[in-house]
């Protein structure tokens, strides 16, 4: 009989590979190796160490901490003493982190260091239930804050006394049981709790095995929340294949880290590739002489041959062949080097990637795979595979996940991927899956005579004009992004308003080099910027029908970010919470209508 929960699959993957490298980390400026009998160890005394706390089956156990080797032992601890893990982002602000372990009935939580316990300290009288806190980093204070070590040390005292109790409890594990629970970030309304089930997890372990798309020799980078479901089938394919996976240290060092440990595969957020292509445009616009020349005129045949290849057309010319043979090879060979120079595919989910973007990486002979999924269906419906990749789309569903469009356009699905419900709330999952186990997924889409999906946009984020027509955001917000490397976030605004509007946040080192300023707040407020702002919407604008184009815009005196609550921990928008937050803004844009 195969594994029944995914703490039997780590086990398991464990004896067989137990001298494999299972994970790299940086330590003290170095890269270290950790085997995967190294991290079962590790997992199983942190188990112990549970057991010895009182953890029983089926009990939650919240992990507040960013992507550390850590959070995977702690993690694995929970699986293999029967317990529940509730992750929580690290960004999340006290009362959010009090919600969700109340609202689990989490019994222990393991926090990264001394910043996250403070968030647990200040409201723990409305924690009941939460009887003690792991330290990650840092001694603990007393038995509300153990530490790692402390709690090992418990573990091996409770080893001794039972010494056949862990083993009972990995043998006990079900494919119908508990395996997390997954908050969902929302970009409106409160969290609720996904429940996924040890089965939602081996079949994601299965889909991306099985089909190729990560494999045993591979070598990927991660930098995603584990509170985040794409991390989650990155974890179940992790432990399924073997490969070995590159903790990266943050979004930030992503890239570095990617140059210093050479990663077969990247899996990450569009904001991460739209990053590198304006990163790729802004140095190469700004060369001198033939090559800075040469560069230029690559992208205008590069953007001849995105506007083409959107309309179904080939595109082909002297100057685009010129570009295919002078100027892309070094451009693919630059980002390749920046990388690491083995990555051979990107895969990119969580929000929709611009055309332009996919277009781009799949011209320098990258492999960049849209996926698509939701907390609810573990990220796991569908992707583009190598050498079976269209792009526009997210793929054929994985074998396994049925997908129809509804009447009114809505993707449904069903299959092992789906959620068993939602914590708590039988009403909310009821509305969501039928008594056919379908599953409504709120984005509307459509289906190619190829079996291709294409996600047109959120159904709860249309927006309806007064003059009743409907407007999908996320593709013309797309668009602007890529359109300028000054950009850095757009909101469009134009529900039941007469026209389009958009707020714009930009690139702070780009904006003052455009604008000679010396803040980013003096650099949005210059002529400049806002030049260089209208120009792209003026380029996008041209390939709009007239209802959808944008008449006006404002730029904000900073950029989003999490700590103020605009973005989620996966850098999408929030965007109720901007509406709301620049209210002022906003209705400045519309003060006196016309806009004719």
């Amino acid at each position: 009989m195969g594994a029944q929960s995914v703490a039997q699959l780590f086990r398991s993957r464990a004896g067989q590979d137990a001298s494999r490298t299972a994970a790299r980390r940086k330590v003290s400026g170095s890269w270290r190796d950790v085997s995967w009998g190294q991290l079962a160890a590790e997992s199983d005394e942190m188990a112990w160490g549970l057991v010895a706390l009182g953890l029983k089956p089926g009990e939650m156990a919240g992990i507040l901490a960013g992507t550390r080797v850590e959070w995977t032992v702690a993690d694995m601890g929970i699986a293999l003493a029967g317990g529940v893990a509730v992750p929580i982002y690290q960004s999340n602000t006290p009362e959010e982190c009090q919600f969700i372990l109340d609202n689990a009935g989490a019994v222990v939580v393991f926090a990264e260091d001394g910043k996250q316990l403070a968030k647990l300290t200040g409201l723990r009288a409305r924690m009941p239930k939460l009887r003690c806190v792991v330290l990650m980093d840092g001694q603990g204070e007393g038995d509300w804050g153990l530490s790692f070590e402390a709690l090992k040390a418990r573990g091996r005292e409770q080893k001794a006394k039972t010494p056949g109790e862990l083993d009972a409890r990995v043998l006990a594990g079900r494919s119908d049981g508990l395996a997390t629970i997954l908050y969902t970030s929302g970009t409106t309304g409160v969290p609720k709790g996904v429940m996924i089930t040890n089965d939602n997890m081996l079949f994601a372990a299965e889909s991306v095995v099985g089909t190729g798309l990560l494999n045993r020799e591979d070598s990927h980078l991660l930098f995603l929340p584990f509170a985040h479901s794409f991390a989650q089938i990155i974890k179940a394919a992790w432990f399924g294949s073997g490969l070995t996976m590159i903790f990266a240290e943050s979004v930030d060092k992503l890239v570095d880290n990617a140059g210093e440990t050479g990663p077969t595969v990247l899996s990450a957020v569009p904001r991460v590739y739209e990053k590198a292509y304006n990163s790729v445009l802004a140095g190469g616009m700004a060369g001198t002489g033939l090559q800075g020349a040469l560069f230029r005129m690559a992208m205008r045949e590069f953007e001849l041959y995105v506007k083409a290849r959107g309309e179904g057309k080939t595109y082909s010319s002297l100057a685009f062949t010129v570009a295919k043979k002078l100027v892309f090879p070094k451009v693919r060979a630059k980002l390749s080097k920046r990388f690491g120079g083995r990555i051979v595919e990107f895969v990119s989910g969580g929000a929709p990637l611009a055309r332009k973007i996919a277009f781009f990486f799949d011209l320098l002979g990258f492999h960049m795979l849209e996926g698509y999924g939701l907390t609810e269906t573990i990220a796991l419906t569908s992707v583009n595979l190598p050498r079976q990749v269209r792009i526009g789309t997210v793929g054929r569903p994985f074998p396994g996940v049925e997908v129809k469009i509804a009447e009114d356009g809505e993707i449904v699905m069903r299959g092992r991927n789906i959620m068993r419900g939602y914590l708590g709330l039988p009403d909310a999952t009821a509305e969501v899956i039928d008594q056919d186990g379908w599953f409504k997924t709120g984005d509307i889409g459509e289906i190619d005579g190829d079996g291709f999906l294409r996600i047109t946009d959120r159904k709860k984020d249309l927006i309806k004009t007064s003059g009743g027509k409907y407007i999908a955001p996320q593709a013309i917000e797309g668009a602007l992004k890529t359109q300028s490397e000054l950009i850095s976030q757009v909101v469009v605004i134009g529900d039941k308003r007469k026209y389009v509007s958009v707020v714009v946040t930009v690139v702070e080192a780009d904006a003052k080099k455009a604008s000679g300023a010396g803040s980013y707040a003096e650099a949005a407020r210059s002529e400049a910027v806002k030049a260089k702002v209208q120009d792209a919407i003026n380029k996008v604008n041209a390939t709009l029908p007239s209802y959808e184009t944008i008449k006006r815009f404002v730029v904000l005196d900073r950029d989003f970010s999490q700590e103020q609550g605009e973005l989620t921990p996966t850098l999408k928008v929030k965007r109720k919470a901007c509406t709301v937050k620049f209210k002022k803004e906003i209705d400045g844009m519309y003060d006196g209508e016309s806009a004719d």
